[in-house]
């Protein structure tokens, strides 16, 4: 559904008495939370109970599950998820009752206006560098805000307001949300081609990027590697550009990365600084490259380099980012929220590391018709990288189905070996069958897939205690 940015956007303490609609979401309960924690009275709904409702209801927010006109029976304003459909019985309310009705752009505008806003923008990595910004500038002796799109370890939760003047927000353009914080500085961690379902053309794609760095006050950190960020250049932007990368031009340049088991290594210089190793205690050159771009925005923003590199050491991942699920019968889970090729690619190598000379076996369930039309071939030849593929039927949102579209595209360009798993609720069992001991299982996807890691683990400890 698309709702209209307001003419203006209020501060949240002006909003009245809120309530959100999809609050489990990931952008939907950062705005939940940072409403809260700035004294307004919030409520919400979504159509199934959550770990993230959970965590609202014991922060004191009301999570109703379901959706119904009289949870709206005392509210002033109504935010709104971009999944939400026309017909939700509250948004029908909202409108019978002209409350203030806004989408999820404005809602966390709300919460962000009187703050130095740093927005992380990017096909891919955006929820990785958004989080290790926040680190890093905590490591430099700074209490930002933040907005992040996924529950962050070491942090507890994925918004949070902070004492200082910066707010660190993951700026979305799967909606265009993120042409409408005009934030003071701002990443971009590369453009490449997604969200065709409300962009139309790549070329409009890239043009939403260029509009992005547009409205940017000070000064925006590109990836030094990425095509699409490296025409970004060229063309120019009213704000000053800074490059971050492997690229022997980059104005933040990162060489001699050494991945090992669960950590990453490389050695930074520029900007003022001196080789310097910088070391992650998360796995793949991709993570090197945004904790680039974090320093190099960190660096611009005037914070000590040292901290900024001491802050980047503390972070241990974010929730689906590569994210460890447990062990049982020898058999390792890790679950990935990657969904595009690219993402695909760059979670694999860093799975391969981790699995080291044991098997990797990878699960994927292809999400959106429009994406899995553009990509499925490459997704699957991606994917042929890994000793065992399994492929999930594709997940369904905000589209209809499509029968020339399946998850048949991808297994085919997986290569012979390749197995349709049918199912989510089918593919743990399946697995079961498949794994030994040693293996690596890695889940990777933006729909529910994400259950299949604790399903297989349940079974394979179940089969020990037969």
């Amino acid at each position: 559904m698309r709702i209209d940015l307001p003419d203006e956007v209020l501060p949240a303490d002006r909003l009245g008495r809120v309530h959100l609609i999809g609050i489990g979401g990931a952008g939907l309960s950062a705005i939940a939370l940072l409403m809260h924690e700035s004294g307004v009275d919030v409520t919400g709904s979504d159509a199934r109970d959550s770990a993230v409702l959970e965590r609202l209801r014991a922060a004191g927010i009301v999570c109703h599950v379901g959706h119904a006109a009289e949870h709206l029976a005392d509210r002033d304003t109504v935010v709104a998820s971009t999944a939400v459909p026309e017909d939700n019985p509250e948004v029908v309310e909202a409108r019978r009752r002209g409350l203030r009705l806004w989408p999820r752009s404005a809602g966390l505008m709300s919460t962000m206006l009187s703050d130095r806003r740093i927005a992380v923008a990017g096909t891919h990595g955006k929820t990785t560098t958004t989080a290790m910004l926040t680190f890093a500038l905590r490591g430099a002796g700074a209490d930002p805000s933040f907005a992040i799109g996924a529950e962050v370890a070491g942090l507890g939760t994925n918004a949070r307001r902070g004492a200082g003047p910066e707010f660190v927000v993951e700026a979305d353009e799967s909606d265009g949300a993120f042409l409408h914080y005009r934030p003071y500085a701002a990443v971009v961690t590369n453009i490449d081609a997604d969200h065709l379902d409300t962009w139309g053309t790549v070329d409009a794609y890239e043009q939403a990027f260029a509009d992005f760095a547009s409205t940017v006050e000070e000064v925006v950190a590109v990836s030094a590697d990425d095509p699409g960020c490296r025409r970004l250049v060229e063309a120019g932007t009213s704000a000053r550009l800074v490059t971050a990368g492997f690229a022997a031009d980059a104005d933040v340049r990162g060489t001699d990365v050494v991945v090992e088991g669960s950590t990453t290594r490389f050695t930074v210089s520029g900007a003022g600084l001196g080789p310097t190793e910088v070391v992650l205690a998360v796995p793949g050159r991709h993570y090197a490259a945004d904790a680039l771009l974090a320093l190099a925005i960190g660096i611009e923003l005037g914070h000590d380099a040292a901290g900024l590199i001491d802050g980047l050491a503390a972070y241990t991942g974010a929730a689906r980012r590569m994210e460890p699920k447990g062990e049982a019968g020898g058999v390792r889970v890790v679950d990935s929220y990657a969904h595009h090729p690219t993402e695909i690619a760059a979670d694999l190598a860093a799975a391969r590391a981790l699995a080291g000379d044991d098997r990797l076996v990878v699960v994927f369930q292809p999400h959106l018709v429009s994406r899995t039309r553009l990509f499925g071939e490459r997704m699957g030849q991606e994917l042929a990288a890994a000793d065992v593929v399994v492929v999930a039927d594709l997940y369904l949102a905000r589209e209809a189905a499509d029968p020339d579209v399946t998850s048949d595209l991808v297994v085919r360009a997986a290569g012979p070996g390749a197995l349709a798993g049918g199912s989510v609720q089918d593919v743990p069992r399946m697995l079961a069958s498949l794994v030994r001991p040693g293996d690596l299982v890695l889940t990777l996807g933006a729909g529910d897939v994400t259950t299949v890691g604790p399903a297989l683990l349940d079974l394979l400890r179940d089969s020990a205690d037969e």
